[in-house]
C-alpha cells in the first residue's frame, strides 16, 4: 500500500504538467509575455527547491554528494544536448529542452517524495507544493512553443501523460528504495536532482523566460523564490 501511496503523491505533484498544457491549448493562446512572466515565477520556485530542499546540508565538504550533484549537471547537459542540438533557443528547441528538464528533474523528485513517504509516512506538504507550482510554468511554457512548432494537442498531451506516469513509478520505486536500504535518506538523489534542476533552468528556463517576460521575470522569480521558500519553512 505505501507504494501505491507513493506513486499516488507523484503523479499528484506531475499532473501540473498536464494543467500546464491544458492552459496552452485553450481556444485563445496565452499571450507570449504572460508565459514568460509565469515561467519566471516557476524558475524561482524551483531556485528555492533547490536551495531549501534538494541541496542536502554540507554537500559540497562530501566528495559523494558533490559528485551526485555534478552528475545531475551533466546528465541533463549530455540528454539536452542530444534532443536539441543546440543549435539555437527558439521554440524548436526550447520545448523539448523544458521538457528534458522536466523529465530528468521529476524522475528525482518523485523519487525524493516517495523515500518521503517511507521514512515519515506521510509526504512533505511542501515540497509536493513548490513541485506542482515548478511544474505548472514548465509545461505552460514548453506547450506554447510545442504549438508554435506545429504540433498537435494529442501529441503534447502524450509527452506530457507519460512524465506523469514516469513520475508515479519513480516515486514507487523511492519507495521501494528506501525500504532496502536502510539509514538512506535520499540525499544522493537529492543532489543529483539539484544539478539536473540548476542546469535547466540557467540554461533553458531563466533565459526563454527573460525573453519572452522581459525584465517583469526577475520580480516574479524573487516572488516565487519567496512563495517556495515559506512553504518549505512551513514544514
Amino acid at each position: 500500500m505505501g507504494a501505491l501511496q507513493a506513486a499516488m503523491w507523484g503523479g499528484i505533484a506531475a499532473f501540473s504538467l498536464v494543467v500546464g498544457a491544458w492552459l496552452a491549448f485553450r481556444r485563445s493562446p496565452v499571450p507570449a509575455e504572460r508565459v514568460g512572466m509565469v515561467m519566471g515565477f516557476g524558475a524561482g520556485a524551483l531556485l528555492a527547491a533547490i536551495a531549501y530542499e534538494l541541496v542536502p546540508t554540507g554537500f559540497n565538504q562530501d566528495l559523494l554528494l558533490f559528485t551526485s550533484f555534478g552528475l545531475g549537471a551533466f546528465v541533463f547537459f549530455w540528454v539536452d544536448h542530444l534532443a536539441t542540438g543546440r543549435r539555437s533557443m527558439g521554440a524548436a528547441s526550447a520545448d523539448r529542452s523544458i521538457v528534458v528538464g522536466s523529465l530528468l528533474d521529476g524522475i528525482p523528485e518523485s523519487i525524493v517524495l516517495g523515500a518521503g513517504v517511507a521514512a515519515g509516512g506521510e509526504v512533505a506538504v511542501a515540497f509536493l507544493v513548490a513541485v506542482f507550482v515548478s511544474n505548472l510554468p514548465e509545461a505552460l511554457g514548453a506547450t506554447s512553443f510545442m504549438r508554435q512548432a506545429g504540433h498537435t494537442r494529442a501529441q503534447a498531451y502524450r509527452v506530457w501523460w507519460i512524465i506523469v506516469a514516469v513520475s508515479a513509478l519513480s516515486a514507487a520505486l523511492g519507495y521501494l528504495a528506501y525500504d532496502m536500504v536502510p539509514g538512506s535518506d535520499g540525499g544522493y538523489v537529492e543532489a543529483f536532482a539539484a544539478g539536473a534542476v540548476l542546469t535547466m533552468l540557467a540554461d533553458s528556463m531563466i533565459p526563454e523566460a527573460y525573453q519572452l517576460g522581459g525584465k517583469a521575470t526577475g520580480l516574479l522569480a524573487v516572488l516565487g523564490f519567496a512563495v517556495a521558500g515559506a512553504l518549505s519553512g512551513l514544514e
